[in-house]
């Protein structure tokens, strides 16, 4: 609606125009400084101006009123040229607000959690954001390739092969085990200690050459079950890579850092010149030992990123990250590519509430709390929706007792229950959606007409939740919809008044753009509850 808006706008008065939207909906549903902006140009003063460009609207079917307002034009959409679109929605309701192919591949990288034990909830943060933001993206054309990194390299592996085989002494053959400082804990390891002696016997257990081998073996095991925690909330990768399977081109990638004059050595250590693009110091990307270091993983990986033919790329990271970043960008710089293509989104911590209380962690999921549990405690739709209530990379508080509230205190029920109402309505009224199609909104009062305006805004949040990377504005409309639905039903008899029809086909667009809002959250929408 707004780009139509827009550019019939721009048409008319052939320039390119900004279309605010007033938070007065009774000064019109658009609002434009264009005047302000060629006063300069002009040499008049702006009110001069708005009235002058008003009178260009005259007789046009799309504004039931066009006004000049202290410089500000003011446009009011018509009847007849809301009914128009959602007309074309009901028509078209599996491309309802969905947009044309744009030529753009994005490259979109998230979760890619070691894979040396199951998701907790704070992967779960990038995991949703990742999953919603591919959505709405394909959803509005874009070439979406989603991505996961396996960090199966370095010392995490080791010590995922330790703590397989600690596990099995500790709890299947109930040793006494001296634990290190440092090792993974968790059910989890006693079940794929379980299959590690049932396919290569007890012996491997207290092999210490044998460890790698373990972790290795292990890593499949433990990505198994990251994939299923991952399926079971609707999350699907379209590409698994592997840093294990890059490593031997680190020679080459390396030639191509020395080629460009960024690396040095000192103290036996090869070191990237990262402080060249801001970072606060050189990094180490080869130890005294020989051995690559982890940001000589990520330097092969971006390069075979950069390698593939990608217009942008995404990449989703915890938090403590941050200070990640210059050095990453630095080497895409120094393997000859365009580091300003990476964008990268952070992701803050969760705090999880019960009752009002810490949410305390379970001995099985060792030290921390997994997503498993809380999808299995809540379900996934209201897991998916409260993470998506806050920008990535802003805290996220919430109390899981509040995502059990069968009242408007559980937002993701507040909106269900707004789409399950609108379905109910229509069963008891006898119509389907198909018997209202044709109903005409003339005579339609401003309170629907301004659920209809509201219903039609869908495309435009999309649009923008998209373009600033935050899916809260997804669910601060639904929420704000929802909300519109409920006080329409409640002040507007709906079922055997005369306006039954046409009440039927405003809250008809309201209940589609609930169920694709809500379908690009990857959460399905009830029909009953």
């Amino acid at each position: 609606m707004q780009n139509l808006v827009k550019e019939f706008i721009e048409k008319t008065l052939n320039t390119s125009v900004v279309l605010e939207k007033p938070k007065d909906i009774s000064f019109g549903h658009y609002a434009t400084p264009v005047a302000f902006s060629l006063a300069k140009e002009l040499k008049k003063s702006p009110m001069t101006i708005a009235d002058e460009l008003v009178l260009k609207f005259e007789n046009c079917s799309m504004f039931e009123k066009v006004e000049a307002v202290k410089g500000f034009i003011n446009f009011k959409l018509s009847t007849s040229f809301l009914q128009s679109l959602v007309d074309d929605a009901l028509s078209n309701r599996n491309d309802y607000a969905r947009q044309d192919k744009k030529n753009e591949k994005i490259l979109l990288e998230y979760v890619s959690a070691n894979p040396t034990g199951p998701l907790h909830i704070g992967h779960a943060r990038g995991a949703i954001a990742g999953d919603s933001l591919a959505r709405v993206g394909k959803y509005l054309g874009y070439d979406i390739t989603t991505e996961y990194y396996i960090n199966d390299a370095g010392a995490q592996m080791d010590l995922l092969g330790l703590s397989v085989c600690l596990a099995a002494r500790d709890f299947i053959f109930n040793e006494t085990v001296e634990y290190p400082e440092t090792y993974y804990r968790g059910d989890y390891l006693i079940d794929i200690a379980n299959v590690v002696i049932q396919k290569f016997g007890k012996e491997i257990i207290y092999d210490e050459s044998k460890y790698k081998d373990i972790a290795f073996f292990s890593k499949d095991l433990v990505m198994d079950i990251i994939i299923k925690d991952l399926k079971d909330l609707g999350i699907e990768f379209d590409n698994f890579v592997s840093e294990k399977s890059l490593y031997p081109s680190w020679d080459s990638t390396k030639e191509v850092l020395e080629k460009n004059g960024s690396l040095y050595e000192k103290d036996e250590k090869i070191y990237l010149k990262s402080t060249a693009y801001g970072d606060d110091s050189d990094r180490v990307v080869v130890r005294d030992n020989g051995i690559p270091t982890y940001l000589a993983g990520d330097i092969i990986y971006h390069k075979n990123k950069f390698d593939r033919p990608f217009d942008k790329y995404i990449n989703i990271w915890g938090a403590d990250h941050h200070g990640y970043i210059t050095r990453v960008k630095a080497a895409i710089e120094f393997t000859g590519f365009d580091s300003s293509k990476l964008e990268v989104i952070l992701s803050q911590m969760v705090q999880l509430l019960k009752g009002g209380e810490p949410y305390k962690m379970s001995k099985r999921a060792g030290n921390v709390i997994l997503m498993s549990d809380i999808t299995e405690e809540i379900g996934s739709d209201a897991l998916r929706f409260i993470f998506l209530t806050r920008k990535s990379d802003t805290h996220l508080e919430f109390d899981i007792d509040m995502l059990k509230n069968q009242d408007s205190s559980n937002p993701i029920f507040y909106i269900n229950y707004a789409h399950a109402r609108i379905n109910q309505v229509f069963v008891k009224a006898g119509i389907t959606f198909e018997d209202i199609k044709d109903i005409s909104f003339e005579g339609l009062n401003q309170d629907g007409l301004n659920l209809v305006y509201e219903s039609l805004l869908l495309e435009s949040i999309l649009n923008e939740a998209f373009t600033k990377r935050d899916m809260q504005k997804i669910t601060e409309y639904l929420y704000s919809l929802a909300s519109s639905i409920h006080k329409f039903y409640n002040e507007h008899k709906v079922i055997g008044s005369d306006e039954q029809n046409t009440y039927l086909k405003v809250l008809s667009i309201a209940s589609l753009s609930i169920n694709v809002g809500l379908s690009l959250l990857g959460i399905k929408a009830k029909e009953i509850m």
